[in-house]
Protein backbone atom coordinates (compact mmCIF):
# COMPACT_ATOMS: atom_id res chain seq x y z
CA UNK A 1 0.00 0.00 0.00
CA UNK A 2 0.92 3.61 -0.41
CA UNK A 3 2.49 4.98 3.26
CA UNK A 4 2.17 8.52 2.55
CA UNK A 5 0.06 8.59 5.74
CA UNK A 6 0.15 10.08 9.30
CA UNK A 7 0.17 6.94 12.18
CA UNK A 8 1.80 6.77 15.91
CA UNK A 9 2.40 3.08 15.78
CA UNK A 10 4.10 2.86 12.41
CA UNK A 11 6.94 0.96 11.65
CA UNK A 12 9.87 0.10 9.75
CA UNK A 13 11.24 -3.00 10.36
CA UNK A 14 15.36 -3.29 9.97
CA UNK A 15 17.32 -5.98 8.08
CA UNK A 16 17.64 -8.91 9.82
CA UNK A 17 14.09 -8.42 11.98
CA UNK A 18 11.42 -11.43 12.29
CA UNK A 19 9.59 -9.23 10.21
CA UNK A 20 11.64 -9.18 7.45
CA UNK A 21 12.46 -12.79 7.85
CA UNK A 22 8.55 -13.29 8.12
CA UNK A 23 8.19 -11.66 4.37
CA UNK A 24 10.93 -13.38 2.75
CA UNK A 25 12.59 -9.55 2.20
CA UNK A 26 15.32 -8.89 0.90
CA UNK A 27 18.20 -7.66 2.35
CA UNK A 28 21.34 -5.90 2.08
CA UNK A 29 23.80 -7.95 3.65
CA UNK A 30 26.20 -4.94 4.54
CA UNK A 31 23.22 -3.01 5.88
CA UNK A 32 22.03 -6.45 7.65
CA UNK A 33 25.47 -6.51 9.92
CA UNK A 34 26.84 -5.96 13.12
CA UNK A 35 28.31 -2.54 12.13
CA UNK A 36 26.57 -1.44 9.05
CA UNK A 37 28.31 1.38 6.94
CA UNK A 38 26.95 4.79 7.30
CA UNK A 39 25.44 4.48 4.00
CA UNK A 40 22.59 2.87 5.50
CA UNK A 41 21.48 5.22 7.80
CA UNK A 42 17.86 5.18 8.44
CA UNK A 43 17.51 2.90 5.22
CA UNK A 44 17.92 0.04 6.60
CA UNK A 45 15.69 -1.65 5.49
CA UNK A 46 13.76 -4.84 3.81
CA UNK A 47 12.67 -4.67 0.02
CA UNK A 48 10.51 -6.37 -1.27
CA UNK A 49 8.92 -5.89 -4.75
CA UNK A 50 4.65 -4.84 -4.44
CA UNK A 51 3.01 -5.87 -7.87
CA UNK A 52 -0.20 -4.90 -8.86
CA UNK A 53 -1.96 -7.92 -9.72
CA UNK A 54 -4.61 -6.26 -12.19
CA UNK A 55 -2.43 -4.36 -14.41
CA UNK A 56 0.18 -6.67 -13.88
CA UNK A 57 3.18 -3.07 -12.71
CA UNK A 58 5.55 -3.20 -9.77
CA UNK A 59 7.76 -0.97 -8.17
CA UNK A 60 10.11 -0.83 -5.30
CA UNK A 61 8.87 -1.21 -1.82
CA UNK A 62 9.94 -2.21 1.80
CA UNK A 63 8.89 -4.05 4.82
CA UNK A 64 6.57 -1.91 7.82
CA UNK A 65 4.54 -2.73 10.53
CA UNK A 66 1.40 -0.79 11.87
CA UNK A 67 -1.77 -1.59 13.91
CA UNK A 68 -5.03 -2.65 11.88
CA UNK A 69 -8.43 -2.70 13.11
CA UNK A 70 -11.06 -4.81 11.64
CA UNK A 71 -14.67 -5.90 12.68
CA UNK A 72 -15.77 -8.88 14.23
CA UNK A 73 -18.37 -11.39 13.10
CA UNK A 74 -20.67 -10.42 16.11
CA UNK A 75 -20.01 -6.27 14.85
CA UNK A 76 -17.41 -5.45 16.97
CA UNK A 77 -13.95 -3.86 16.08
CA UNK A 78 -10.85 -5.29 17.20
CA UNK A 79 -7.15 -4.36 16.18
CA UNK A 80 -3.96 -5.90 15.51
CA UNK A 81 -0.90 -4.10 16.61
CA UNK A 82 1.56 -5.80 14.47
CA UNK A 83 0.33 -6.21 10.99
CA UNK A 84 3.18 -6.42 8.53
CA UNK A 85 2.77 -5.12 5.06
CA UNK A 86 4.45 -3.48 2.24
CA UNK A 87 5.03 0.45 1.45
CA UNK A 88 5.38 1.14 -2.28
CA UNK A 89 4.62 4.29 -4.22
CA UNK A 90 1.14 5.03 -5.99
CA UNK A 91 2.86 4.38 -8.62
CA UNK A 92 1.63 0.74 -8.19
CA UNK A 93 -1.84 1.86 -7.59
CA UNK A 94 -2.15 3.55 -10.97
CA UNK A 95 -5.14 1.81 -12.69
CA UNK A 96 -7.17 0.50 -9.62
CA UNK A 97 -10.17 2.91 -8.14
CA UNK A 98 -10.26 6.18 -7.45
CA UNK A 99 -9.37 6.48 -3.39
CA UNK A 100 -8.02 2.91 -3.53
CA UNK A 101 -5.11 3.00 -0.70
CA UNK A 102 -4.07 -0.81 -1.49
CA UNK A 103 -4.43 -4.14 -2.37
CA UNK A 104 -5.19 -6.99 0.32
CA UNK A 105 -3.17 -10.14 -0.61
CA UNK A 106 -5.25 -13.47 0.45
CA UNK A 107 -3.00 -16.06 -1.59
CA UNK A 108 -0.93 -18.31 0.55
CA UNK A 109 1.75 -17.07 2.08
CA UNK A 110 2.76 -15.85 5.72
CA UNK A 111 2.32 -11.90 5.43
CA UNK A 112 -1.40 -12.45 3.72
CA UNK A 113 -4.34 -10.91 5.04
CA UNK A 114 -6.50 -13.82 6.21
CA UNK A 115 -3.07 -15.41 7.81
CA UNK A 116 -2.16 -12.71 9.74
CA UNK A 117 -4.81 -11.51 11.43
CA UNK A 118 -5.50 -15.79 11.93
CA UNK A 119 -2.52 -15.98 13.83
CA UNK A 120 -2.58 -12.67 15.80
CA UNK A 121 -6.20 -14.04 17.13
CA UNK A 122 -5.27 -17.46 17.20
CA UNK A 123 -8.10 -18.65 14.54
CA UNK A 124 -8.13 -21.54 12.46
CA UNK A 125 -6.24 -20.70 9.19
CA UNK A 126 -9.32 -20.79 7.18
CA UNK A 127 -11.18 -17.46 5.33
CA UNK A 128 -13.84 -17.79 3.42
CA UNK A 129 -14.65 -14.57 0.55
CA UNK A 130 -18.46 -13.64 -0.54
CA UNK A 131 -18.36 -11.36 -3.89
CA UNK A 132 -21.63 -9.28 -4.56
CA UNK A 133 -23.29 -8.49 -7.69
CA UNK A 134 -20.76 -5.74 -9.33
CA UNK A 135 -23.05 -3.15 -9.92
CA UNK A 136 -22.60 0.24 -12.28
CA UNK A 137 -23.02 2.49 -9.71
CA UNK A 138 -20.41 4.00 -7.68
CA UNK A 139 -18.22 1.76 -5.42
CA UNK A 140 -19.15 3.64 -2.32
CA UNK A 141 -22.97 2.63 -3.42
CA UNK A 142 -22.28 -0.79 -4.70
CA UNK A 143 -23.38 -3.48 -2.38
CA UNK A 144 -20.28 -4.78 0.10
CA UNK A 145 -19.87 -8.09 0.02
CA UNK A 146 -17.60 -9.77 2.86
CA UNK A 147 -14.47 -11.66 3.96
CA UNK A 148 -14.39 -14.15 7.11
CA UNK A 149 -11.50 -15.34 8.79
CA UNK A 150 -11.34 -18.49 11.14
CA UNK A 151 -14.42 -20.95 11.74
CA UNK A 152 -17.75 -19.84 10.67
CA UNK A 153 -20.99 -19.87 11.00
CA UNK A 154 -21.84 -18.17 8.12
CA UNK A 155 -25.13 -16.71 8.47
CA UNK A 156 -26.97 -14.82 5.97
CA UNK A 157 -30.58 -12.70 6.65
CA UNK A 158 -32.88 -13.90 6.80
CA UNK A 159 -31.45 -16.57 8.89
CA UNK A 160 -29.54 -18.78 6.28
CA UNK A 161 -26.82 -20.86 7.10
CA UNK A 162 -24.41 -21.37 4.32
CA UNK A 163 -22.11 -23.28 6.74
CA UNK A 164 -23.95 -26.73 6.47
CA UNK A 165 -24.52 -26.63 3.16
CA UNK A 166 -20.59 -26.62 1.78
CA UNK A 167 -19.41 -28.58 -0.70
CA UNK A 168 -15.31 -29.53 -0.42
CA UNK A 169 -13.02 -30.03 -2.91
CA UNK A 170 -8.77 -29.95 -1.94
CA UNK A 171 -6.62 -27.41 -2.88
CA UNK A 172 -3.63 -28.10 -4.94
CA UNK A 173 0.02 -26.75 -5.02
CA UNK A 174 1.46 -25.50 -8.32
CA UNK A 175 4.75 -26.41 -7.52
CA UNK A 176 6.07 -23.49 -9.82
CA UNK A 177 5.49 -19.80 -9.24
CA UNK A 178 2.69 -18.22 -11.50
CA UNK A 179 3.10 -14.50 -9.76
CA UNK A 180 5.09 -11.95 -12.19
CA UNK A 181 7.47 -10.90 -8.87
CA UNK A 182 9.09 -14.38 -7.23
CA UNK A 183 11.81 -16.11 -5.95
CA UNK A 184 13.39 -18.83 -8.26
CA UNK A 185 11.89 -22.16 -7.29
CA UNK A 186 9.20 -20.97 -5.29
CA UNK A 187 5.81 -22.40 -5.51
CA UNK A 188 2.98 -20.75 -6.19
CA UNK A 189 0.77 -18.85 -3.79
CA UNK A 190 -2.56 -18.94 -5.45
CA UNK A 191 -5.19 -21.59 -5.48
CA UNK A 192 -5.68 -23.89 -7.69
CA UNK A 193 -8.62 -26.73 -7.41
CA UNK A 194 -8.40 -30.52 -9.39
CA UNK A 195 -10.98 -30.27 -12.37
CA UNK A 196 -11.81 -33.34 -13.52
CA UNK A 197 -14.68 -32.03 -16.41
CA UNK A 198 -16.75 -29.60 -17.61
CA UNK A 199 -20.52 -30.41 -18.36
CA UNK A 200 -23.31 -28.25 -20.14
CA UNK A 201 -26.98 -29.13 -19.60
CA UNK A 202 -25.25 -32.33 -18.22
CA UNK A 203 -23.29 -33.61 -20.77
CA UNK A 204 -19.38 -34.10 -21.18
CA UNK A 205 -17.23 -31.53 -23.02
CA UNK A 206 -14.35 -34.19 -24.72
CA UNK A 207 -11.10 -33.21 -23.65
CA UNK A 208 -8.26 -35.19 -22.89
CA UNK A 209 -7.68 -35.78 -18.87
CA UNK A 210 -4.23 -33.65 -18.96
CA UNK A 211 -5.93 -30.74 -20.11
CA UNK A 212 -6.69 -29.58 -16.72
CA UNK A 213 -3.37 -30.71 -15.44
CA UNK A 214 -0.60 -28.76 -13.85
CA UNK A 215 2.43 -29.27 -15.90
CA UNK A 216 6.43 -29.53 -14.79
CA UNK A 217 6.86 -26.17 -15.95
CA UNK A 218 3.92 -24.50 -13.93
CA UNK A 219 1.38 -24.06 -17.01
CA UNK A 220 -1.84 -25.52 -16.82
CA UNK A 221 -4.46 -26.20 -14.15
CA UNK A 222 -7.46 -24.70 -12.90
CA UNK A 223 -7.11 -21.80 -10.80
CA UNK A 224 -9.60 -19.21 -8.40
CA UNK A 225 -8.64 -15.59 -8.76
CA UNK A 226 -10.04 -12.13 -7.68
CA UNK A 227 -8.23 -10.70 -10.24
CA UNK A 228 -9.89 -11.70 -13.33
CA UNK A 229 -12.84 -9.86 -13.88
CA UNK A 230 -14.51 -13.48 -15.68
CA UNK A 231 -13.34 -16.61 -16.21
CA UNK A 232 -11.10 -17.19 -18.76
CA UNK A 233 -9.93 -20.43 -20.69
CA UNK A 234 -6.99 -21.85 -22.89
CA UNK A 235 -8.25 -21.69 -26.66
CA UNK A 236 -8.86 -25.36 -27.26
CA UNK A 237 -11.21 -25.42 -24.03
CA UNK A 238 -12.72 -22.25 -24.94
CA UNK A 239 -13.42 -23.10 -28.53
CA UNK A 240 -14.97 -26.44 -27.50
CA UNK A 241 -16.90 -25.04 -24.34
CA UNK A 242 -18.50 -22.02 -26.70
CA UNK A 243 -19.33 -24.94 -29.19
CA UNK A 244 -21.37 -26.80 -26.63
CA UNK A 245 -23.05 -24.04 -25.07
CA UNK A 246 -24.29 -22.15 -28.47
CA UNK A 247 -25.57 -25.66 -29.02
CA UNK A 248 -27.12 -26.22 -25.93
CA UNK A 249 -28.90 -22.65 -25.84
CA UNK A 250 -30.00 -23.11 -29.86
CA UNK A 251 -31.69 -26.72 -28.36
CA UNK A 252 -33.50 -24.54 -25.54
CA UNK A 253 -34.85 -22.28 -28.82
CA UNK A 254 -32.48 -19.23 -27.74
CA UNK A 255 -30.93 -17.64 -30.51
CA UNK A 256 -27.43 -16.63 -30.80
CA UNK A 257 -27.37 -12.50 -32.11
CA UNK A 258 -23.90 -10.64 -32.82
CA UNK A 259 -20.88 -10.58 -30.64
CA UNK A 260 -20.93 -7.29 -28.55
CA UNK A 261 -17.02 -6.76 -26.84
CA UNK A 262 -15.70 -7.80 -25.17
CA UNK A 263 -17.90 -10.61 -25.13
CA UNK A 264 -17.72 -13.27 -28.05
CA UNK A 265 -21.09 -15.67 -28.09
CA UNK A 266 -24.20 -13.17 -27.39
CA UNK A 267 -28.08 -14.22 -27.17
CA UNK A 268 -31.24 -12.70 -27.63
CA UNK A 269 -33.25 -12.93 -24.38
CA UNK A 270 -36.44 -13.23 -26.44
CA UNK A 271 -36.97 -16.88 -25.27
CA UNK A 272 -34.79 -16.69 -22.25
CA UNK A 273 -37.03 -17.61 -19.05
CA UNK A 274 -36.55 -15.30 -15.29
CA UNK A 275 -35.29 -18.06 -12.75
CA UNK A 276 -34.37 -17.45 -9.00
CA UNK A 277 -30.79 -18.32 -10.30
CA UNK A 278 -30.96 -15.51 -13.14
CA UNK A 279 -31.47 -16.09 -16.86
CA UNK A 280 -32.58 -19.83 -17.68
CA UNK A 281 -29.58 -20.96 -19.67
CA UNK A 282 -27.62 -24.10 -19.69
CA UNK A 283 -26.10 -24.92 -16.98
CA UNK A 284 -22.28 -25.05 -16.59
CA UNK A 285 -21.06 -28.31 -14.56
CA UNK A 286 -17.40 -27.75 -13.02
CA UNK A 287 -16.48 -31.63 -12.11
CA UNK A 288 -14.27 -31.32 -9.12
CA UNK A 289 -12.08 -33.96 -6.94
CA UNK A 290 -13.73 -34.23 -3.99
CA UNK A 291 -12.26 -33.12 -1.28
CA UNK A 292 -10.39 -36.87 -0.32
CA UNK A 293 -10.09 -37.86 -4.47
CA UNK A 294 -12.24 -40.63 -3.66
CA UNK A 295 -15.33 -39.18 -5.82
CA UNK A 296 -16.54 -36.18 -7.72
CA UNK A 297 -18.73 -33.30 -6.68
CA UNK A 298 -20.04 -30.73 -8.97
CA UNK A 299 -19.78 -26.55 -8.87
CA UNK A 300 -22.79 -25.58 -10.64
CA UNK A 301 -23.16 -22.29 -12.51
CA UNK A 302 -26.34 -20.85 -13.34
CA UNK A 303 -27.63 -18.27 -15.59
CA UNK A 304 -26.85 -15.22 -12.61
CA UNK A 305 -23.13 -16.20 -13.18
CA UNK A 306 -22.92 -17.31 -16.52
CA UNK A 307 -24.25 -14.67 -18.39
CA UNK A 308 -23.70 -10.66 -18.42
CA UNK A 309 -26.71 -7.93 -19.70
CA UNK A 310 -25.15 -6.06 -22.36
CA UNK A 311 -28.17 -4.38 -23.64
CA UNK A 312 -32.07 -4.61 -22.31
CA UNK A 313 -32.38 -7.12 -25.25
CA UNK A 314 -29.23 -9.17 -25.35
CA UNK A 315 -27.25 -11.46 -23.07
CA UNK A 316 -23.61 -12.18 -23.53
CA UNK A 317 -21.49 -15.67 -22.26
CA UNK A 318 -19.64 -14.05 -19.47
CA UNK A 319 -16.68 -16.84 -20.55
CA UNK A 320 -13.29 -15.42 -21.88
CA UNK A 321 -10.85 -16.69 -24.19
CA UNK A 322 -7.73 -16.58 -22.43
CA UNK A 323 -5.33 -13.80 -24.21
CA UNK A 324 -2.10 -14.91 -25.34
CA UNK A 325 -0.33 -11.56 -25.29
CA UNK A 326 -0.95 -11.14 -21.58
CA UNK A 327 2.37 -9.59 -20.00
CA UNK A 328 1.91 -12.61 -18.09
CA UNK A 329 4.64 -15.05 -18.36
CA UNK A 330 2.87 -17.26 -21.08
CA UNK A 331 4.58 -20.09 -19.98
CA UNK A 332 2.74 -20.35 -16.99
CA UNK A 333 -0.59 -19.73 -18.06
CA UNK A 334 -3.24 -22.19 -16.03
CA UNK A 335 -5.92 -23.66 -18.81
CA UNK A 336 -9.11 -22.21 -16.75
CA UNK A 337 -8.87 -18.86 -14.43
CA UNK A 338 -12.22 -18.93 -12.30
CA UNK A 339 -13.31 -14.92 -12.25
CA UNK A 340 -14.95 -12.90 -9.83
CA UNK A 341 -18.02 -12.72 -11.97
CA UNK A 342 -18.84 -16.97 -11.91
CA UNK A 343 -18.00 -15.72 -7.95
CA UNK A 344 -20.57 -13.44 -7.66
CA UNK A 345 -22.95 -14.08 -4.74
CA UNK A 346 -21.37 -17.46 -3.98
CA UNK A 347 -19.73 -18.02 -0.63
CA UNK A 348 -15.91 -19.81 -1.07
CA UNK A 349 -14.06 -21.07 2.14
CA UNK A 350 -10.68 -21.61 1.50
CA UNK A 351 -10.12 -24.15 4.58
CA UNK A 352 -5.47 -23.85 4.48
CA UNK A 353 -5.55 -26.21 7.77
CA UNK A 354 -6.68 -28.71 5.87
CA UNK A 355 -6.05 -27.75 2.19
CA UNK A 356 -9.47 -28.32 0.94
CA UNK A 357 -12.04 -25.38 -0.37
CA UNK A 358 -16.07 -25.49 0.07
CA UNK A 359 -18.44 -24.01 -1.94
CA UNK A 360 -22.30 -23.00 -1.96
CA UNK A 361 -22.71 -22.39 -5.64
CA UNK A 362 -25.61 -19.42 -5.90
CA UNK A 363 -26.92 -18.03 -2.57
CA UNK A 364 -29.83 -16.90 -4.81
CA UNK A 365 -31.16 -20.31 -4.76
CA UNK A 366 -31.84 -19.79 -0.45
CA UNK A 367 -32.98 -16.43 -1.59
CA UNK A 368 -29.82 -14.31 0.10
CA UNK A 369 -27.09 -12.80 -1.47
CA UNK A 370 -23.25 -12.08 -0.20
CA UNK A 371 -24.66 -8.48 0.54
CA UNK A 372 -26.59 -10.09 3.38
CA UNK A 373 -24.35 -11.11 6.05
CA UNK A 374 -25.27 -11.36 9.41
CA UNK A 375 -22.95 -9.23 11.06
CA UNK A 376 -24.92 -9.80 14.88
CA UNK A 377 -24.28 -13.53 14.81
CA UNK A 378 -21.62 -15.12 17.20
CA UNK A 379 -18.97 -16.93 15.91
Amino acid sequence: MSCNYSSSTFRIPHCGSSQCTIAKAYCNSLCASSSPPAFCGTNNTCDLIPLNTFTQTNDAGYVAEDTVAVQSADGHVITDPNFIFSCASKNVLSGLATGTQGIAGLGRNRIALPIQLASAFHLTQKFAVCLPMATTISISESPAGVLLIGDGPYTFLPNVNVSSSLIYTRIMTNPVSTSGTSYKKESSVEYFIPVNAIKINGKDLSFNSSSFSIHKNGSGGVKISTVAPYTTMSRPIYKAFTKAFVKAAEAMNISRVAAVEPFKVCFSTKNVLSTRVGPGVPTVDLVLENENSTGVVDWMIFGANSMVQVKDDVLCLGFMKANSTSTVTTKRKAAIVIGGYQMENNLLEFDLAKSRLGFSSSLLFSQTTCANYNFTTTA
